[in-house]
């Protein structure tokens, strides 16, 4: 339509929403489908949490608040940086948004211009390239391939950084690949950040808590405090806290890039909800015992995935360190035909084969920048995902 601007154009809608509404329309329709697309816990908000929202709206807090939050929040926010990061941030170093989304792009909305560039390491959350594109600088995708464990090399990093780079987007544990970082191996990639003092850091520490197998999470501007005064910690309280419908996610940075970010939001959402923040209060000062007893329900359903689809025909899937994702290779699928006689070329066609055939929902890795793949998320039932990996192994079975 010839009045909608250009810059639209630069962008997609997200295809993790895409397939989670696909499959919904599917189910709604009468079709037996298991969506496994959606990035949200299937475990309800802890019942502390919702108390604390209850009793912040009888208590009449459901007026408009600062716009990039409470300061009760803010010093909750900071509270959990000191405690569990080793991170001291003021409460003018904290900014609160409608979830992470929000605040990782205020961050770069008010920091890039045309000709800027960003680094990703690629696969990347969906979101990254686009919002980059929205706000006219270049991203520019870093492969991080299965051989590396799907994360970034120094040497590729500095091979990526030239002078228009403004940004680097670190995500650990990752969304799609649930791939996470070391200490060392973050020392390593400060180490390279160091050489370039033009280059800010923004980590995305969304599923900081959702680790397995003894892993220890870092966060960079802790381990290379170096970095400190050019990194955006960002995160929120959707993933380990089970508040994905929430919205409120956080972030602690050096005073002006704030201050930047507040004018913003000032000019679009103005403060997150009232009755939100409350509750993300009582998450951050309240008990989280909650939060190994998940953990533990989504290791046993990660090594249940992880298992059964190493027993598929063509299949590769590595066993990640965090987030409750999936993300196998399904290169030994590519070049195989249907029962229908449709030869599989992509991973989109793959992922579609799985829909039409076997009423699975899952998303491609084209979507994420790295192919030939399929992201899938364990944070829905046990029941769930032993019959979608029993109707992914019959799938691979069929094709020839």
């Amino acid at each position: 339509m010839a009045f909608l601007s250009q810059r639209l154009a630069r962008i997609k809608p997200s295809p993790t929403i895409a397939v989670t509404q696909k499959a919904a329309e599917l189910k709604a329709a009468g079709r037996d489908v298991i969506g496994l697309g959606a990035g949200e816990p299937d475990f309800d908000t802890p019942p502390h949490i919702i108390e604390a929202a209850e009793a912040a709206m009888r208590r009449g807090e459901t007026r408009y608040t600062a716009v990039d939050g409470t300061p009760a929040l803010k010093a909750a926010v900071c509270g959990k940086f000191k405690r569990e990061n080793g991170l001291d941030y003021k409460p003018n170093q904290i900014t609160v948004g409608t979830g992470g989304k929000q605040v990782l792009y205020n961050a770069l909305m008010a920091t890039l211009d045309p000709g800027d560039e960003v680094v990703i390491p690629a696969p990347y959350w969906v979101s990254y390239p686009d919002i980059v594109a929205l706000c006219e600088a270049t991203p520019v995708a870093v492969n991080c391939p299965q051989n590396n464990g799907f994360k970034l090399r120094p040497e590729d990093l500095d091979a990526a950084i030239t002078p228009r780079t403004k940004w680097l987007i670190l995500n650990s544990p990752s969304n799609p690949t649930g791939a996470a970082y070391t200490a060392a191996e973050l020392k390593e990639l400060a180490a390279v950040l160091l050489k370039h003092p033009h280059v800010w850091v923004m980590t995305d520490d969304m599923y900081e808590h959702l680790v397995y197998d003894d892993f220890r999470f870092a966060t960079i501007a802790a381990v290379e405090p170096r970095l400190y005064e050019r990194t955006l910690t960002v995160n929120g309280v959707s993933k380990a806290y089970c508040m994905t419908g929430w919205r409120i996610g956080y972030g602690g940075g050096p005073v002006p890039l704030i201050k930047a970010m507040a004018t913003l939001q000032s000019q679009s959402t103005s403060n997150p909800s009232s009755i939100s923040q409350a509750a993300a209060v009582a998450a951050l000062n309240g008990p989280t015992d909650f939060i190994p007893r998940n953990n533990a329900a989504f290791k046993a359903r990660r090594d249940l995935v992880v298992d059964m689809l190493n027993k598929a025909k063509g299949l590769h899937c590595p066993r990640p360190e965090g987030a409750f994702y999936v993300y196998p290779s399904c290169a030994g699928a590519i070049g195989r035909t249907t029962p229908k006689g449709k030869r599989i070329a992509t991973d989109s066609d793959f992922v579609e084969y799985l829909l039409e055939a076997e009423g699975v929902a899952v998303v491609q890795g084209a979507a994420f920048g790295l192919s030939p793949h399929f992201r899938i998320s364990y944070a829905t039932s046990t029941e769930a995902l032993k019959e979608a990996c029993t109707r992914i192994q019959r799938a691979c079975a069929a094709l020839e």
